[in-house]
């Protein structure tokens, strides 16, 4: 299975979806003027991943900023995740946020206490100006 990999743009991010490294990438900015085609690829993209997973999957997940719309279809992506890791395919987020983003913080925070994954906050250094 070849690994999807959606480009980042202004609006929306950077997206690795890739089974033979069992990674799974999510960065940049998440504004999409429309999430459903935006998201709705990457469900799909998903559901095929789950089913030829093996081993370990790490999921990144390293957003500068997502609006409302974004964060329901991130709350799916993580549920479909979450189902995996249930069906004894484990699955680790990794949420990356930086220093003194507490927005960020705080929302993967609010998503780390309500899946039930190995969800991990990791602080990062922001960028000297």
């Amino acid at each position: 299975m070849k690994p999807l990999i959606i480009k980042e743009t202004n609006k929306t991010p950077r997206v690795v979806i890739d089974p033979t490294d069992g990674v799974i990438e999510i960065k940049g900015k998440s504004i999409p003027e429309d999430g459903s085609i935006f998201f709705n690829p990457i469900l799909r993209e998903l559901d095929r991943f789950g089913l030829n997973m093996s081993g370990k999957t790490r999921v990144n997940v390293q957003l500068e900023y997502f609006n409302t719309n974004s964060s329901k279809y991130i709350y799916q992506i993580f549920k479909k995740l979450e189902a995996m890791h249930r069906q004894d395919r484990p699955v680790q987020i990794n949420w990356y946020y930086e220093q003194d983003d507490w927005d960020l913080q705080e929302a993967g925070e609010d998503y780390q206490s309500i899946l039930k994954i190995p969800f991990k906050m990791i602080e990062i250094q922001g960028e000297e100006e």
